[in-house]
């Protein structure tokens, strides 16, 4: 056996202490890490705050690297990267001495075949070493954009879609552990349909359902995606109200919105789960 198989696998910090212990220490390299939720429940912010730490050295969690971003549906939010990016500067500034933006690479996916003619291209630029820093994180936002148009759902478009499935994830998964890179994948969620527990594409792991938003949802994709990923984190968000207030002619409401971070499955990790919230300064775990 290879002495270097029996080395601990290296994780990316999240950014935050208390998410950090939710995942074991961050997103492991070496492994294709899945994030599902919703619209608007923090996956673009958890990855553009990956892409920022990813540049502090290994003593402080990071990779001493730099990252590639592929966006496949909207425009990049450069705004919000620059936003995180000073405070995430102020933060670390004994550490991070130039833009930190300069380091975070971004390219434009418009479909899966793209995604697959380009993988040789992305596997030169991580193997070029041309960057000030090594490329070894790769984000894809969203991996479920890429197969949205393409595909019917009759038999044979189904097969050509699950094939596809397999060879841009077995393409990423080389890729992670060729370069000890960590790949994050995020993906959407579709309504669940069914009424028995794992059917319609539901590989619910440690969890008896997924629910967002009021709602029961299961990842999109299906089950032959699912067969893809190392990991697969949940992000979920709910509105409660936590007060009311009546002046007489109608009740006002206060609603906050709770979101919570849970691990659906993964080699390496226990059941577990953490709350969180989304500043202007980034992403934060929640002590309960």
């Amino acid at each position: 056996m290879n002495p270097s198989n029996l080395l601990p696998t290296q994780n990316l910090t999240m950014g935050c202490p208390v998410l950090d212990r939710c995942l074991g220490g961050g997103i492991p390299c070496n492994s294709l890490t899945e994030l599902v939720a919703e619209s608007s429940c923090g996956k673009t912010q958890f990855c553009l705050q990956l892409t920022l730490f990813a540049q502090l050295p290994p003593s402080h969690g990071g990779l001493s690297a730099s990252s590639l971003y592929l966006h496949t549906e909207f425009p990049f939010p450069f705004r919000r990267l620059r936003h995180l990016s000073h405070s995430f500067r102020s933060s670390h500034a004994n550490l991070i001495l130039s833009n930190p933006r300069e380091d975070v690479y971004v390219h434009a996916v418009h479909d899966a075949h793209h995604l697959l003619d380009i993988m040789p291209k992305i596997e030169c630029f991580v193997a070029s070493r041309k960057t000030r820093l090594p490329v070894r994180l790769i984000v894809i936002d969203s991996i479920a954009a890429l197969f949205r148009s393409e595909f019917g759902n009759n038999p044979l478009d189904l097969k050509r879609r699950s094939f596809l499935f397999f060879e841009i994830s077995g393409m990423l998964k080389l890729l992670a552990r060729k370069y000890s890179l960590a790949v994050v994948v995020m993906n959407q969620v579709v309504d669940f349909m069914g009424e028995v527990e794992g059917i319609s594409g539901m590989r619910v792991g440690n969890l008896s359902s997924l629910r967002s938003s009021g709602r029961r949802v299961c990842p999109a994709l299906g089950l032959a995606w699912s067969r893809c990923v190392n990991s697969r984190l949940f992000l979920f968000r709910n509105e409660e109200i936590v007060g009311r207030e009546n002046d007489g002619l109608e009740d006002d409401l206060f609603r906050q919105t709770r979101r919570r971070l849970d691990v659906v499955f993964a080699p390496h990790l226990p059941p577990s789960s953490c709350e969180f919230v989304i500043t202007k300064q980034g992403v934060f775990g929640v002590d309960r």
